[in-house]
Formats: structure tokens, sequence, C-alpha cells
């Protein structure tokens, strides 16, 4: 058994763990990065990159289907699947060989292979063949696709999660999408376009990550009108046929059956910690067995671990994970002068048609604390440059807190949500108020006049007291746009 004595210890290779690499390093070099599958981040094998791909393919399919509606006379456009699959799995290789020859250039002596297992509070069993004392410990084990139980029993290889699409060497002819968030969305949509036979299935109306009544309500309308969606079902059940899955569930008080070629599980993602041990790591444990750590410092109670990334079943975005690595090494590393970092103002996207976009405070968050805010909303349906893009379907719903004027948060569906929520989500971190966004330039024509007509709404709705003649040098008089 080989024996390792360091200062740091960080379970994980994924993003955070990178993250928390290259922070704790600056510290000190006595330090082991454990992991136990290959090297290649989620993001790169089975999450953002691969899935940005299929979308691509399936984008470029959707507008040489929709050319007619700008007087270009095209054929229906013919998809090669082993093609489309070819180009995703050979991009997917080349970034994942990126981040394999990052870890692989770290020194041989901070890299180990195995599963960690906690013996004590301070030492990690690594796959039997290793035995590691940590002074301080960063878990960055990342996440696992969610399965319903009974089910891989049930389907065999007829069921799919996320990390088998990806592996394809062909699109299959029919899928059954259960799951109606980000990954659900995203993989059924582009499925969809690329012509293969899809059944999205949700519950409680659910669309993403969306919480604003107004905004989901849109949302739906324009996921059903697109492909079949069943948003919401109950009481599905599957059962595995010889060459096919036969699925059954009720909607609007009807019982439904529809048969699959699979079943793609997009249920979420649970943290993976299940084989760490840690009932003999001395921390303490929330009702689902995931350790609960502190956001500004990533630091488990008065312990002497640090957690980060998906593993902490939070937030599950790469650059929050590389966030929380980052603040996870830097603390560990230099443990026990632990610091508390401060954190990027939240912004999630889906890469969906339309996108949707949530910056700052979600409309649920900003309920569950009890703001006091105003709203102001905007429907693309019409907005010009979306119009003329023949984008046009979506809204923005924009919050601003009462009083202050200060904004808040935002959801929304529509064109360039990508973008649009990165300029809501700074406007966030700067706190700036509705009215220093009015006083910002907006371009015609642009899909961002959209965000200036609601700010315009949510103005009004706040009832501000008339602003000073002049905000800045040079800028236009404030209270004139």
């Amino acid at each position: 058994m080989n024996e390792l004595n360091v200062e740091v210890a960080i379970i994980g290779a994924g993003s955070a763990g990178m993250s928390a690499y290259r922070a704790a390093r600056a510290h000190t070099d006595r330090i082991v990065v454990i992991e136990a599958g290959e090297y290649g981040t989620t993001c790169a094998r089975v999450g953002c990159m691969p899935s940005k791909l299929l979308i691509a393919a399936a984008d470029a399919a959707h507008a040489v289907e929709a050319a007619g509606r700008f007087g270009i006379r095209t054929n229906t456009a013919l998809i090669d699947g082993k093609a489309v699959m070819q180009r995703v799995r050979a991009e997917r290789d080349r970034f994942v060989s990126f981040v394999v020859e990052t870890v692989e250039a770290w020194p041989e002596a901070h890299r180990l292979r195995g599963q960690a297992r906690f013996i004590t509070p301070n030492k990690l069993n690594v796959g039997g063949h290793a035995v590691v004392e940590a002074d301080r410990i960063v878990i960055a084990t990342g996440s696992r696709p969610h399965v319903p139980p009974g089910w891989r029993g049930t389907l065999g290889e007829r069921l799919l999660v996320n990390d088998d699409v990806f592996s394809w060497t062909d699109l299959p002819g029919s899928v059954a999408v259960i799951g109606s968030g980000v990954i659900g969305l995203e993989l059924s949509m582009a499925l969809a376009r690329l012509g293969v036979r899809v059944r999205l299935f949700g519950r409680g109306g659910r669309v993403g990550p969306l919480s604003d009544p107004d905004v989901t309500a849109k949302a739906r309308a324009i996921v059903t009108s697109s492909f079949n969606a069943s948003l919401d079902a109950d009481d599905i059940v599957p059962a595995r046929r010889r060459d096919h899955v036969t699925l059954r569930w009720t909607e609007s008080g009807a019982r439904h059956e529809e048969d699959f070629d699979y079943v793609l599980a997009a249920t979420g993602r649970v943290p993976l910690i299940e084989g760490l041990d840690l009932y003999r790591s001395g921390i303490a444990l929330d009702s689902k067995g995931v350790p609960r750590a502190d956001r500004f410092t990533r630091r488990i109670g008065k312990s002497h671990i640090f957690i980060a990334g998906d593993a902490s079943d939070e937030v599950s975005v790469l650059h929050e994970a590389s966030d929380e690595g980052r603040i996870a090494g830097d603390n560990a590393g230099r443990y026990p002068a632990v610091i508390a970092r401060p954190r990027r103002a939240s912004l999630s996207v889906v890469f969906s048609e339309p996108q949707i976009a949530i910056a700052g405070e979600s409309h649920a968050a900003l309920k569950a604390r009890g703001a006091r805010f105003a709203v102001g909303s905007a429907s693309f349906d019409d907005q010009g440059r979306s119009r003329v893009m023949g984008r046009n379907a979506g809204m923005v719903r924009l919050y601003g807190e009462a009083g202050s004027g200060r904004f808040l948060g935002a959801e929304m569906i529509g064109p360039a949500a990508e973008h649009i929520g990165h300029l809501l989500s700074w406007s966030v971190q700067h706190q700036l108020t509705v009215q220093q966004m009015l006083d910002s330039p907006f371009y015609h024509p642009v899909v961002e006049e959209g965000v200036r007509t609601a700010l315009r709404d949510l103005k009004r709705e706040l009832n501000l007291p008339p602003p000073p003649l002049a905000t800045c040098l040079d800028c236009t008089p404030a209270g004139s746009v």
C-alpha cells in the first residue's frame, strides 16, 4: 500500500477540481488530485460542448426548412444522421483532448488514480492501492444522471441518459425524453429538428428553469407548438418490448400510449458522492446525504474539508463550478486563514429555440425572500428586429426593487437570450438602477430594444420620483428615454 502525506488532497479532476488545483498550488506544492474516472470534464465529454454541437446541427437543419419564409426556395433538408453524429463525436473528442492534455501536464506526483474513500477525517483510501493523509481536503467529484427507480431493470439498453447520446453513431428513429428541465428541453428540441420523432414529458407544466408564471406560460405555448410535448404528464409507466419501449401516461384526465425506440431519462443530476464514505469524514450531512458549505468560502462547517462544483448540489453550471473550485482550492491552500470571496450575479441559459435565460434573482427567489418588487415586461412577438429575422417569439420580464429602483433580475424566453442574459446579469452585479440602465445606449434595430421596452414598463410600475436633469457627462438627460 502506497502512502502519501500532503497538505491538500482534491477529490475529482473535473472543472471544479482543476480550478481548485490551480488555486491551491499557489500556496503549496504538497498537493494531489485524485480521479476515479477518465480525465476530461463533464462539460467537455457529455455536457455543454457536445450538446451545443448537436444543437448547432439542428439549427442548421431548421434554417433550411425555414428559408421559405424569406422567399428562398430550398429542398427539404436531408439529414445524414451518421454524419451529424460523426461531427459531434469528433469535435467532442477534440475538446476533451485539450482538458486531458492540461491535466497530464501536471507533475506526475500530483496525480493519483482510483476511487477515494474516507478512512478518517484526514485520511483517504484510494482504490485500495494508496492511503493519502491530507491536512485539508476538497471534494469536487461532480454529478451523475438521475434515473427513476426500477427503470434500468425494466428497460435495459433501451434506457438512455444524456451521457449516452454523444456516443451514438447514428440518429435513432424515435425517443421519449423524460424531464422538461434544461437537459431534456435542449436535447428534445435538437433531436426533433434533426428529424427524430420525439415526445417530451414533464410535470406541472415546467419548462426549463423558468419560475415566472407569465414567462412559463409563454414558453409552454412555444414548446407545445414546436414539437410533441406532454408537459403535464402523470403516472408514466414504461414497458420493454422486444425492439422498442411502450410508454403509458395520464394527461388531462385521459390515458395515452405511444411506442419509442428509446427512453431518454433527463430527470436531473445528483451529486456523485455515494462512494466517498462521508460518514467517516466527521462532517455534517443534510437529509439527502450531501455536505453543505458556506457559499463564500466553500468550507463545510468548521472543518478542514471544502466542497465545490456539482458535488455540492447547488448550481450545476460550469462557470459556477470553476468559481467554487477556485474559492475552495485557495482556502484549502491558505488554511486556516479562510477568506470569504465575492460571488458573481446568477446567470443561467438554456440553448433551446427560442433560448431561455434567467439573470440575477428569479421570480421564485424574489417571492421566497419576501422582496418588494415590481415587474416590467415586453413581448418579442412583434418586436422589430426579431420579426425581421423571423424569430419573433417570446417575452422578457424584468424585476426592480420597490423604493430604490435597483434592478434585481429577469426571466425571459426569446431570441438572443444568451447575449441579453449577460447584459442583464452584469447590470445586477453592478447594482444598476432601472434609470441607469435606460440611460445606457440602445442601438437600432436590435433585439435589445425589447429590453428597453420592458425597462420603460418597469420604470412606470416602480413609480419612481423624477431623476436629476443629468446622470453623467455627455449623456442623454435622464428621464428622456
